[in-house]
């Protein structure tokens, strides 16, 4: 998979969430999904889902003249991507101070950290 490191913008991860939701969509269904909180032009709707689409976010299919978008990326995949950028951004690439930081800012307790570790551990 060839998705760039820049995290999606929030209207971007808007159209994602709604085709994870809704399934295979056509821009149109994007755009109606995406109304009232984002009014969009068609252009504005059909550029979006071609930049997510040539960021491997999104595949398509055609159905007569009509594009049909769907996820490429589950959305697991995504938000460990996401953590991942964000362990490099602020902690050098160190999961380790990531979790510590986790811990430290009480986001997850030590025995989340114990459960997440037998997980881990367990994987073998």
């Amino acid at each position: 998979m060839t998705t760039s490191n820049r995290q999606l913008t929030d209207l971007q991860q808007a159209i994602v969430d709604f085709i994870w939701k809704a399934g295979p969509s056509t821009a149109e269904q994007v755009r109606a999904g995406l109304a009232p909180k984002y009014e969009l032009k068609d252009s504005t709707i059909r550029t979006l889902l071609r930049r997510l689409e040539d960021r491997d976010y999104l595949t398509h299919t055609v159905d007569g003249k009509v594009f049909v978008y769907r996820a490429s990326v589950p959305p697991r995949s995504l938000a460990a991507r996401s953590v991942q950028q964000i362990i490099e951004r602020f902690w050098s690439g160190s999961a380790e101070q990531f979790l510590a930081g986790m811990v430290d800012e009480q986001v997850l307790t030590p025995a989340q950290i114990r459960k997440l570790a037998a997980r881990v551990k367990n994987r073998k």
